[in-house]
């Protein structure tokens, strides 16, 4: 008989509170306290950037004579970290029973610690492993998210947190991520937008076919005002997830010309772990 792990004992409390998992955040705006501790316990230092999806984004970045879809910044990373660890299965979409994207697509773990991660969590990769599996979430219609999550060090018991940088795949419905528009800001603005991203609504092409309001946003940006589609531009972080659910050009993803920069520079810094 197998010996019950740490991560087996994690898995199964994940699992158990997912569904609190609102309520929980919401007590971070009405407790100062409470903030505090959940902030020390589960987002301190935290640093995560929004990725958009590429499916359906059919502007390309271009940058001193060449372009490229917003996926390619997460595998240009990928491309230069030796230790890489793909999660064997999507904890968040496995909780909530997930029947509307893969649940078998689950995070990218990158830098030295991933080295402590247990088998049974995730399996050691390759780059062309990894790049495929970015594919493959770009292909369901998953949004990228990637950063230092402090959380997976918690519940995956491994350290330091410097050395971990994840990359996750989300959907509307499940993504632990999702609670933060219930979190205080405090901790929810560790969630970040790519610079000079911005989402656009064109009046005009929409048909209120309302998909982008079947709670495709997960960070509940996008609502019905007035006999119309609104979006709230404080609370949307450009993951595209909107985009691909609009069939008539109605929401469309832009950059600016700094966008480029931006991303190199945020990516380079993440990437300390290969100095770890």
């Amino acid at each position: 008989m197998r010996k019950i792990s740490f991560a087996d004992i994690s898995i199964f409390v994940l699992k158990y509170i997912f569904n609190w998992r609102f309520w929980i955040a919401e007590i971070t705006k009405k407790s100062r306290i409470y903030r505090k501790i959940v902030d020390k316990m589960l987002f301190e230092d935290d640093e995560i950037i929004v990725v958009p999806n590429t499916i359906n984004i059919n502007k390309k970045i271009e940058s001193e004579g060449s372009e490229f879809l917003p996926t390619q910044v997460i595998k240009d990373v990928i491309k230069r970290c030796d230790d890489i660890v793909i999660m064997n299965s999507c904890l968040c979409r496995a909780s909530n029973n997930c029947e509307d994207y893969p649940q078998d697509i689950g995070c990218i773990f990158l830098g030295p610690t991933t080295r402590k991660i247990p088998k049974n969590i995730g399996h050691k990769a390759t780059v062309e492993e990894a790049l495929d599996h970015v594919d493959k979430a770009d292909a369901a219609g998953l949004s990228h998210i990637i950063g230092r999550n402090k959380i997976d060090t918690v519940w995956m018991n491994v350290r330091p947190g410097k050395g971990l940088l994840t990359i996750c795949h989300c959907c509307p419905c499940c993504c632990l991520w999702k609670v933060y528009p219930n979190l205080d800001d405090e901790i929810s603005d560790k969630l970040e937008r790519l610079d000079g991203v911005t989402v656009k609504l064109h009046e005009e092409n929409c048909r209120m076919c309302k998909k982008c309001l079947n709670e495709v946003c997960m960070f509940q940006a996008i609502s019905l005002k007035d006999g119309k589609i609104s979006i709230d531009h404080d609370n949307c972080k450009g993951c595209g997830l909107c985009v691909n659910s609009c069939k008539f050009d109605a929401i469309t993803i832009d950059y600016t010309d700094e966008t480029i920069d931006n991303v190199v520079n945020r990516m380079d810094d993440l990437l300390e772990i290969r100095d770890f």
